[in-house]
């Protein structure tokens, strides 16, 4: 084990260990480490805690010191600087004429490189824009291309549910999301209604996604046959999975009526996929998923956090 504190270098951005050495550390401090990018000025997220040997990259890097007023001030101060750096590069790269969306600029708290992040439909030739951005700032200048779930990090903005979205204020790393996640929930699977405001799936469709798996192992699937309590057979119509209540279409003399039970109530054989024979409504299913499944491996992987 050993003695450890995270840090973070963005708000939402992912959580890198270091040692805390002799100094007395506690959650919210600012300070002062090293990292591959250069000097930079850090949240402390967490106490001084115990982590495994092997959850550590190493070497491990011990912190520089505690943030002072002055060091504030100077993080502020690169704050001010790259917002006057997006503009000189946004008038740059029109001069140039590159097709790319400039999202970000920052600089290191040393101010040894000036990082600019960028979305493009393709690659991008800025090999010039590098040398002209050099002339004017004379520092180290270093353009990332990022995807649009980055892009939407970053700027931030609401979802539909009328919050603050998730990627920029909690969440420090993008989780897998699938298509399958939204069928499980039985929500739509028009990605139209299950995409965030950056175009990909909604990475809330994870958060629920194992209550929802183990609720649905408990119920039938619509179409199935079911023995309700009183011995008749009938057709799964639909399933509430929250309430793990059924609709099932029953027989009661000439008419078919539909009455819900519970699924406690109801007898019938749950369906296994493996070793099963698919019908065609299953293939034709499985085949649209697949095809949504592609459409959202467009996405290239983050390149925020490569640090």
């Amino acid at each position: 084990m050993t003695k450890v504190i995270g840090v973070r270098f963005r708000t939402a951005g992912k959580v890198y260990f270091f040692s805390p050495g002799e100094f007395k550390i506690k959650k919210n401090d600012n300070v002062i480490v090293e990292t591959a990018r250069g000097v930079e000025f850090g949240r402390v997220v967490s106490d001084i805690m115990d982590v495994e040997d092997e959850k550590i990259v190493q070497p491990l890097k011990t912190i520089i010191r505690l943030a002072t007023e002055d060091d504030i001030e100077r993080e502020n101060a690169n704050h001010e600087k790259g917002r006057d750096a997006f503009k000189v590069c946004l008038e740059k790269i029109k001069k140039h004429g590159l097709e790319m969306k400039l999202i970000n600029a920052e600089y290191t708290f040393d101010n040894n490189k000036l990082l600019f992040y960028f979305t493009a439909d393709g690659r991008v030739d800025f090999r010039e824009l590098v040398k002209d951005l050099a002339g004017v700032f004379k520092t180290r200048i270093e353009l990332r291309q990022i995807g649009v779930r980055d892009e939407t990090k970053i700027i931030g903005g609401y979802g539909i549910c009328g919050r603050q979205l998730c990627c920029h204020s909690y969440l420090s790393e993008f989780v897998p999301v699938s298509i399958r996640m939204a069928k499980e929930q039985n929500l739509s699977l028009n990605p139209t209604k299950i995409s965030g405001v950056c175009g990909r799936l909604m990475c809330c469709l994870k958060n629920e996604e194992e209550t929802y798996k183990y609720l649905n192992r408990k119920l039938p699937h619509t179409g199935d046959i079911v023995t309700t309590p009183d011995g008749t057979s009938g057709e799964v119509e639909s399933v509430n999975v929250l309430r793990q209540l059924v609709k099932v279409l029953v027989e009661v003399g000439d008419e078919k009526e539909l009455h819900e039970y519970p699924v406690g109530e109801l007898k019938f054989k749950q369906r296994k996929n493996k070793g099963k024979q698919k019908d065609k409504g299953d293939e034709a299913e499985e085949k649209e998923l697949k095809e949504l499944e592609m459409l959202e491996k467009r996405d290239g992987k983050s390149r925020l956090n490569d640090d």
